[in-house]
């Protein structure tokens, strides 16, 4: 049997461990298809993670299997889980990395990965993507049913990711998720949480990162002049601050966690009910 297998880690690709969680799938199953998501994934950042594996799942075929290895608590008394929705199987830790997904599944089943008969022995306390999360998703692949790898639980970790808050009829306050690899600045704020923003003729804005203001929005990165700062809607559904053909992050000091203003000039038209 053939099925696609993803992976997606914060080990970079400057050591063994990729290579080897590879090994391991394909000592199982051959056939597998395996698929490299990301490996640059910020170390030990869950939330980074779940925005990774969010943002590329669903565009895969039915059937994938998707590893999520940001494990900053391996070795612990954190489980491996086992995630199955309606077109797609997810192996983890159970640390909230796959929270997004739950986000956005309505159906889906959650198991605690406890057949030990599956893992390579001995279990390594600091390399469960070798010895745990690799040999299911290998054993997954050539056909083994969900259900033989551990019991359902309901107790599962997941958190909300960061929403804009309105603080007043003019103002939402917003947050810095990631900084890409082009210097592009992706806050948390969609079109859903500032329509007014999006419109075809938006209103008088202005967006404050520190003591940085940014008050154009383009359609496309090219719009801009060759270093000009700019927003706009980015292909993950956010509102970014970018700069054309230049590191919008390096030329405002922005980093992940940073606080982002939305200020409009007009009244009533920063935050959705419920916002």
């Amino acid at each position: 049997m053939s099925r696609i297998v993803t992976f997606t880690t914060d080990f970079g690709l400057q050591d063994h461990y990729v290579g080897t969680m590879k090994g391991v799938v394909l000592n199982i199953n051959p056939e597998a298809s395996l698929v490299d998501i990301s490996h640059s994934v910020q170390a030990f950042d869950v939330l980074d993670g779940a925005l990774t594996i969010t943002q590329a799942y669903r565009y895969f075929p039915s059937e994938t299997i998707h590893m999520v290895v940001v494990d900053p608590g391996v070795g612990t008394a954190r489980r491996p889980i086992l995630v199955t929705t309606e077109k797609h199987m997810f192996i983890a830790p159970d640390n909230g990395v796959l929270s997004l997904v739950y986000e956005r599944e309505s159906r889906l089943s959650v198991r605690h990965i406890s057949a030990e008969h599956y893992f390579l022995q001995p279990v390594s306390p600091t390399f469960h993507g070798r010895d745990v999360f690799a040999r299911v998703a290998g054993y997954l692949s050539k056909g083994v049913e969900a259900a033989k790898f551990g019991e359902e639980i309901t107790d599962f970790v997941r958190f909300a990711a960061p929403r804009p808050k309105a603080v007043n009829e003019r103002t939402m306050r917003a947050v810095v998720l990631k900084v890409d690899k082009f210097g592009n600045i992706v806050t948390n704020i969609t079109p859903q949480d500032a329509p007014a923003l999006f419109q075809s003729t938006p209103p008088a804005f202005k967006i404050m990162l520190g003591s940085h203001e940014v008050s154009d929005l383009k359609a496309a990165y090219a719009q801009g002049a060759p270093g000009q700062v700019f927003a706009i809607l980015g292909s993950m559904g956010y509102l970014e601050i970018a700069a054309n053909r230049a590191s919008a992050a390096d030329i405002l000091g922005a980093k992940k966690g940073l606080e982002v203003g939305l200020i409009f000039e007009g009244a009533g038209v920063a935050a959705q009910p419920g916002s």
